[in-house]
């Protein structure tokens, strides 16, 4: 065997290597973004009950303070 071909081995074996440790990594990460999706998602709802105005909280059965509660907790508490 050549020395072309012996580097072509070591090539494969390498991108080989490399993609099971990126599906490793990817099943690793896939619970974290989800978690992180579900912050920013928490967050930007919270902020969107703040903002809305007093009568369609009334009409939802909410009060100022306790959208401002809601508000007030942090991203990560549900």
């Amino acid at each position: 065997m050549d020395g072309f071909a012996r580097a072509e081995q070591r090539a494969a074996r390498a991108l080989a290597r490399g993609a099971r440790i990126s599906a490793w990594l990817e099943s690793l990460s896939a619970p974290a973004l989800q978690r992180l999706r579900s912050w920013v998602d928490r967050a930007r709802r919270r902020r969107a009950l703040e903002a809305v105005d007093d009568w369609i909280l009334k009409d939802i059965g909410i009060s100022r303070a306790d959208a401002m509660r809601e508000h007030d907790k942090p991203f990560w508490r549900p």
